[in-house]
C-alpha cells in the first residue's frame, strides 16, 4: 500500500485532481461559471455540438412546409369534385348544344312545310335482343299517334312506328328489313326504294336496289324520300351513298345507303302525324 501511494502514478493523480479543484474553487470565486473540467468536457464535445447547431439552423432555414397525409388528400378529394363539377357542366352543355341543332332543324322543316303536323316524343326503351335499333315512345293513340306514321329527326328519316297503344308506340328504323322507304338519289334524279338486309344492317347500313346498270349515282350522292307510297312525305333526308354495287341476281346496280341519323344515340325525336298525301 505504501508503495502504492509513493508511486510516480499515485503522485500525478494527486496533481491532476488538485489542479482541478483549484479550478474549481478559482472559478467559482470568480464566478466566471466556467472550470476547468467544463473546458475539458467542451473541448471533446464542441464540434459535435456546433455541427448539430448547423444542421438544425440549415432545416430551420429552408424554404419547405412540410404538410400532413390527411391535408393532402384533403386537397385531393377538393379537386376531383372540382373536376368532376366540370365535367358535369361540360355533359349540360353539349346536350344544349345537341337540343338547339334539333330543334333549328325542326322548326326549318316546320317553315317549309306548314302542311306537317308534328307531335315531339321522348325514347323510353330499347329492346336489347332486337338488331334493328327499334324503340318504344312516350306518346301512342291518345296523343294521334297511328300506326305506319312516319318519325323523324330533323331532317331525317328515322323510320316508322308499327304499333300502338294509348301511351306508347314502337318504332322500326331504317335498319330493320321490314322497312321499305321509297327514294331518289337528287342528283340525278334517279328512283328506288330504300331498305337493307341483316347483313347490311349489321353495319349500320342500308340498300337502294334496283339502279340501273349505268346509272350515274355515286357515292357521296344525297338520297331522299320519293313521299310515293303515302308512309312519308317527299324530300326527307334518308342518308348519303357509301357505294355502289352490282347485284348477283339480276342486270341492275345497289347503292348502299349510310343513314343519316346514328339510332343509337337519339334521345328525341318528331312525329308525323299529318302531310298533305298521307295515306289513311
Amino acid at each position: 500500500m505504501n508503495r502504492f501511494l509513493k508511486s510516480s502514478g499515485f503522485k500525478l493523480f494527486v496533481i491532476i485532481l488538485s489542479a482541478l479543484i483549484a479550478g474549481s474553487v478559482i472559478s467559482v470565486v470568480s464566478k466566471s461559471g466556467s472550470s476547468p473540467l467544463n473546458k475539458a468536457v467542451s473541448v471533446v464535445f464542441g464540434p459535435a455540438s456546433r455541427l448539430a447547431g448547423s444542421i438544425s439552423s440549415s432545416f430551420a432555414n429552408l424554404p419547405i412546409s412540410f404538410k400532413s397525409s390527411t391535408y393532402y388528400k384533403k386537397q385531393a378529394e377538393q379537386l376531383k369534385k372540382e373536376v368532376d363539377s366540370l365535367r358535369e357542366q361540360l355533359v349540360d352543355y353539349e346536350e344544349l348544344v345537341h337540343q338547339n341543332e334539333f330543334y333549328k332543324e325542326f322548326l326549318d322543316l316546320k317553315e317549309e312545310h306548314t302542311d306537317y303536323k308534328f307531335t315531339k316524343a321522348a325514347i323510353i326503351g330499347r329492346d336489347a335482343a332486337d338488331k334493328f335499333s327499334s324503340f318504344t315512345l312516350n306518346k301512342g293513340s291518345s296523343g294521334g299517334i297511328a300506326v305506319n306514321d312516319p318519325v323523324i329527326y330533323g331532317k331525317y328519316v328515322v323510320g316508322t312506328v308499327v304499333s300502338v297503344t294509348p301511351t306508347q308506340c314502337v318504332v322500326n328504323t331504317l335498319l330493320n328489313p321490314k322497312t321499305n322507304v321509297s327514294a331518289y338519289e337528287i342528283r340525278t334524279g334517279e328512283v328506288s326504294f330504300v331498305t337493307t338486309t341483316v347483313e347490311y344492317s349489321k353495319q349500320n347500313l342500308c340498300v337502294m336496289p334496283g339502279l340501273s346498270p349505268s346509272t350515274a349515282v355515286t357515292a357521296g350522292g344525297l338520297v331522299c324520300t320519293a313521299g310515293i307510297s303515302g308512309i312519308y312525305p317527299s324530300d326527307l333526308i334518308i342518308g348519303s351513298v357509301d357505294d355502289i354495287v352490282d347485284a348477283t341476281a339480276d342486270i341492275s346496280a345497289s347503292a348502299i345507303i349510310k343513314p343519316g341519323v346514328d339510332f343509337s344515340q337519339l334521345t328525341d325525336v318528331f312525329i308525323i302525324t299529318e302531310f298533305d298525301g298521307q295515306a289513311k
